[in-house]
């Protein structure tokens, strides 16, 4: 069916690496999935920008956990789509990208843009591109970054089941993509729902990725905040399957000391 390719690469053909992963990429690989239908079974081609694309991390929590305030934290700037309140405030996914004009872009137009890595979620299908978002802010940080903020993990089945598209698989495109992940956990709540327990056992297998950080630590005193923390160690110990213990950031990651 193919016929042997004996063509040689050279060093000095590529500027970068992730320049010549692309084009081996496309040499080798392509030709492989387009004979078997790969594209049209399973995901759309990788694009260049599945290879030049700054390192992404995504955060993870609960509604009002403070992953939007946290990220507001770290851009010291408010951003479209940042909404940030004690309701659930995010009910889309958003990815954060550098641009040189601050602007919001809808999901169904980020899916078909060559230059974002994001054409795999268009399977998701129409119910799921209307709750993602990608804004381009020109910011230092996002120059060598992408960030994803999530909609906000609910506790009841019949809040998951309105959703209208499957979070964990959306959640689980996202994070084999993704270089960290932070959980985030509220120090007044640590009731962890069934699908933020579902989300955590997707995790299985990427410990490397995973940062657990305990938010809003400066609102309780510190005996309470070592019962919390105990708390917390007990009941991720169920869930995280490893048999080292899980290290746990406590901050408070707000504008207010």
């Amino acid at each position: 069916m193919f016929k042997k390719n004996k063509e040689k690469f050279k060093i000095e053909d590529f500027s970068t690496v992730c320049e010549g992963l692309n084009q081996l990429y496309i040499r080798k690989l392509l030709p492989l999935e387009t004979a078997y239908k790969f594209h049209e079974l399973e995901r759309p081609r990788a694009e260049i920008a599945d290879f030049t694309g700054p390192p992404m991390v995504m955060f993870v929590g609960q509604y009002s956990t403070g992953k939007t305030t946290f990220i507001r934290y770290l851009l010291n700037q408010d951003y479209p789509e940042c909404r940030i309140g004690p309701e659930p405030t995010t009910d889309r996914f958003i990815a954060i990208m550098h641009g040189d004009n601050t602007r919001s872009i809808p999901g169904n137009a980020v899916v078909v843009d060559p230059s974002k890595p994001f054409r795999v979620l268009s399977k998701f299908g129409n119910n799921f591109l209307n709750r993602f978002t990608c804004v381009e802010i020109n910011h230092e940080l996002t120059k060598g970054l992408t960030i994803i903020d999530t909609p906000g993990i609910l506790s009841g089945t019949k809040q998951t089941d309105m959703r209208g598209y499957d979070f964990t698989k959306v959640f689980q495109s996202f994070s084999d993509r993704c270089d960290r992940i932070y959980l985030i956990f509220d120090a007044h709540k640590l009731d962890i729902s069934d699908e933020f327990r579902q989300t955590i056992d997707l995790l299985s297998g990427q410990d490397s990725k995973i940062r657990i950080v305990l938010n809003k630590a400066d609102r309780v005193d510190q005996q309470s905040l070592m019962r919390v923390y105990g708390a917390l160690m007990w009941s991720l110990g169920k869930i995280i399957k490893t048999p080292e213990v899980a290290r746990v950031y406590i901050g408070s990651f707000w504008d207010e000391p």
